[in-house]
């Protein structure tokens, strides 16, 4: 078990699967993890789950040691006011999962007091399958293992230079939206070619399970494994031209580029 107590300011949609994927794992303590949102009575599960609930950012900070900041952006610097007089330099640490708000500028906001994370999960954290990426002002090593072992509760976890922590956002957490539109258009295809929803739903989602599965484990270039699968004259190859003719790997990476050009706007 780990021995924190943790905070998590504002429950959106990542801040929960945050919180679900940490409470899934079983190493911290329900009890040890407080969550603020505007409306404690539209929480739901949260209710349930054996979590402490408020609605006082400050009361949260004051009870924790490691607070993740998981806001809209444009409440961020609102909340950075309310907590900044109860940060305590010997014992918090602040971890960002909001986006496009840089190190540099909390740090600033909070009077450098207690050292600045910034974290990108998604909202497979909720069944411990996030990827993180982590960045830091350069100056917290020491507290970059507390924080890679928390979000190690919720999937796997890499450090990098915050200039790239945009592009992270768009590969790590728009790319489930972009994995799922992709696993929807091959169950519609599944449901063309003669399954119900159900069957072609359970075949695409172990089959696209176990395509990451196989280079995750074996550590191989996609292309690789597709030269495996691609006969002579099959079928598989065949299907892949038609995609390719219509523009299937150029219209990702357009729409990758796209998103990322969004963001650094």
């Amino acid at each position: 078990m780990l021995k924190k107590k943790i905070a998590v300011l504002g429950c959106g949609n990542i801040g929960m699967a945050f919180i679900e994927g940490v409470l899934k794992s079983g190493e911290i303590k329900p009890s040890d993890i407080i969550a603020t949102r505007r409306n404690i009575n539209s929480a739901g599960q949260m209710t349930e789950s054996g979590i402490k609930l408020s609605t006082d950012n400050a009361l949260a900070v004051k009870e924790s040691d490691i607070i993740v900041i998981a806001v809209k952006s444009y409440n961020f610097s609102g909340v950075l006011e309310e907590i900044k007089d109860h940060l305590d330099p010997n014992r918090n640490l602040i971890v960002s999962i909001t986006t496009g708000i840089p190190v540099s500028r909390i740090m600033e906001e909070t009077g450098n007091k207690v050292p600045v994370f910034r974290a990108m999960p998604n909202i497979s954290a909720s069944v411990g399958s996030s990827v993180t990426c982590i960045c830091h002002s350069g100056k917290e090593t020491e507290q970059t293992t507390t924080v890679k072992e928390v979000f190690d509760l919720i999937g796997t976890t890499m450090v990098i230079d915050e200039d790239l922590m945009e592009s992270a956002t768009i590969l790590g957490s728009c790319g489930v939206a972009y994995a799922l539109r992709f696993i929807r258009a091959m169950i519609q295809g599944g449901i063309q070619i003669g399954f119900d929803a159900a069957t072609a739903s359970l075949i695409v989602n172990h089959t696209v399970k176990g395509a990451a599965d196989l280079l995750i484990e074996k550590h191989r270039h996609p292309e690789n494994e597709i030269d495996r699968v691609t006969t002579p004259k099959g079928c598989t190859i065949v299907g892949l031209n038609e995609m390719e003719h219509n523009g299937f790997s150029s219209s990702l990476i357009k729409g990758i580029v796209a998103s990322f050009e969004k963001i650094e706007k």
